[in-house]
């Protein structure tokens, strides 16, 4: 089978033309070709007026090898790849060894849970907060009533701070070993959409992935795998044995000792206390760059209508999205993040007497506002020097005063862009409505954000407003503050894929340091139980 690549057509084009399309680009007859599938669609919006949808293809055709012997040298044309995914081992029938753990349960921590689970490893799950349905419950309980549960929210609880999100599922890391398809598949045999394949920028919406969710951790408990929420790990055992640092158990919430000589530590990046008991015990740790900014709400109608021109509303094109960069005068990148098409922004603190924002949406993008994350990057030994920790500290003092700003009651504290621009505290709102729940208050940023943020993003709103017409508008919202952008910190690991000075010891995923959203967090996972279980059963040679 063949793999073909940038094969673009208009919107209105049916399959008889892909069909065609497929012939022309080989220079075959019809009847040379047999089937023709898409592996990947996107979209070129370039030019309004002539918007394409672009395709990988994988063909089956007549005379394979003269195709591509006249091919040879055309990256658009190769073989189809292999992408199928292959235990690198599995336990034996019977297997009475050590059970790995995994702390935390979103992406990262459920799909090292269910590779591990699949190798017949039986993993129990450790995680902070509640169930699914439960932790939902809770988190409306922020929104709606103000009532924050620390344990239980946006950040803890299955499913992870991805479960209230956009629900991408793309992702720029390298992946040679197609471990994103592995993913996506899981997650197709869970009850996500099948278009998530396909799709150049798949994503599921929170309501479709609390049931994904659910599905994945039957699967998990099917195959062995031992769940135990409201729990959480309060310390590390570790010992020195001939010469290195060992782990050793786990002491947890309920008063119980877990012995636990194989760890993944999935724990996200919000799990703040448990990056304290960690450098306390010794662990490496270091301080690693982040970002902090606000969240920025449009009417969708306007981001559609400036990507796709006349063809805004498209049903094929969906809701549009943006990515924005630039590099201001005072050193500092300034940068859209987390772009949620057709959501809202929500309350995401973990934390009494702190607000954080963040952005989700459902499958179908059909609410009013776009919303993105409008940030700056920050450094450690600029910005938060002398600390592994620092970068926490940082994040609550911004927090902290957020909270204060939007009134010391969970509200936000919101302002419109022009008075953002020019100093003064916003009195009343315009054409723009925020969506946070429960609700801003109109103030100054400028209370909760660092001189050079507000710095930067008042330089970059005019540019992003020139490559996105109306970014800019005098009434769009901005609400305060976005500051868990990702993890402060790094848990250093080895090629092995351990602690560097603590074995037994696996940090992964985003509060480990080495992941950016739920697919590279998940793949992450994966990436992990296989050096773990590799460890516990070896392949055979």
């Amino acid at each position: 089978m063949l793999r073909l690549t940038d094969i673009a057509l208009p919107l209105d084009h049916t399959p008889a033309d892909l069909d065609a399309a497929v012939v022309q680009r080989l220079a075959i007859t019809p009847s040379d070709l047999e089937r023709v599938s898409v592996f990947r669609r996107g979209n070129d919006a370039r030019r309004k007026n002539a918007i394409k949808l672009v395709y990988a293809l994988d063909v089956l055709v007549k005379n394979e090898a003269e195709v591509l012997a006249r091919f040879a040298h055309d990256a658009h044309v190769k073989p189809t790849p292999d992408i199928a995914y292959r235990f690198p081992t599995r336990a034996p029938e019977g297997w009475a060894g050590p059970r790995p753990v995994v702390i935390g349960a979103g992406p990262c921590g459920l799909l090292a849970a269910l590779i591990l689970a699949q190798m017949g490893l039986k993993p129990i799950i450790i995680e902070r907060g509640k169930a699914v349905r439960e932790r939902t419950k809770d988190t409306w309980g922020l929104w709606r009533r103000s009532e924050l549960n620390p344990e239980s929210n946006v950040q803890y609880g299955e499913g992870g701070a991805g479960t209230f999100s956009d629900g991408k599922l793309y992702s720029r890391i390298k992946d040679p070993r197609h471990l994103g398809r592995k993913v996506l598949t899981e997650f197709v045999k869970a009850g996500a959409p099948e278009d998530i394949l396909t799709e150049a920028h798949p994503h599921i919406g929170t309501f479709r992935l609390v049931t994904m969710v659910m599905s994945m951790r039957e699967t998990i408990e099917q195959l062995g795998g031992e769940y135990r929420f409201g729990t959480r790990v309060e310390d590390f055992e570790i010992a020195e044995e001939d010469g290195e640092r060992r782990l050793k158990g786990l002491h947890l919430s309920t008063g119980e000792f877990l012995e636990a000589s194989h760890v993944i530590m999935a724990v996200g990046h919000s799990a703040r206390d448990t990056f304290e008991v960690l450098y306390k015990r010794g662990v490496h740790i270091e301080a690693k760059p982040f970002a902090i900014g606000v969240r920025i709400e449009h009417p969708q109608s306007w981001v559609d209508k400036a990507r796709y021109g006349e063809c805004a509303g498209n049903p094929i094109l969906g809701a549009a999205a943006y990515a924005l960069s630039h590099k201001a005068k005072n050193g500092r990148t300034v940068y859209s993040f987390c772009m949620c098409p057709g959501g809202r922004v929500v309350a995401a603190t973990s934390e009494e007497g702190r607000v954080v924002t963040n952005g989700m949406s459902q499958y179908s993008r059909a609410e009013f506002n776009a919303n993105s994350g409008l940030v700056v990057d920050i450094d450690p030994e600029r910005d938060f020097p002398g600390h592994p920790l620092a970068g926490i500290a940082l994040q609550r003092r911004l927090e902290e005063l957020a909270f204060v700003a939007g009134g010391s009651n969970y509200k936000a504290p919101a302002q419109k862009v022009s008075d953002f621009l020019v100093g003064r505290p916003s009195t009343e709102l315009g054409e723009v409505t925020p969506s946070y729940q429960p609700g801003v208050h109109l103030t100054d940023l400028q209370e909760c954000l660092p001189d050079f943020v507000v710095e930067a993003i008042r330089e970059a709103l005019p540019v992003f407003g020139r490559q996105v017409p109306r970014y800019d508008h005098p009434d769009v919202v901005m609400t305060g503050v976005e500051t868990r952008t990702s993890s402060p910190v790094r848990i250093g690991r080895g090629k092995d894929l351990q602690s560097l000075n603590t074995r037994g010891l696996y940090p992964a995923g985003e509060g480990a340091g080495y992941a950016g959203g739920i697919l590279s967090a998940a793949v992450d996972g994966i990436r992990v139980a296989e050096a773990l279980a590799l460890e516990l059963v070896p392949a055979a040679s």
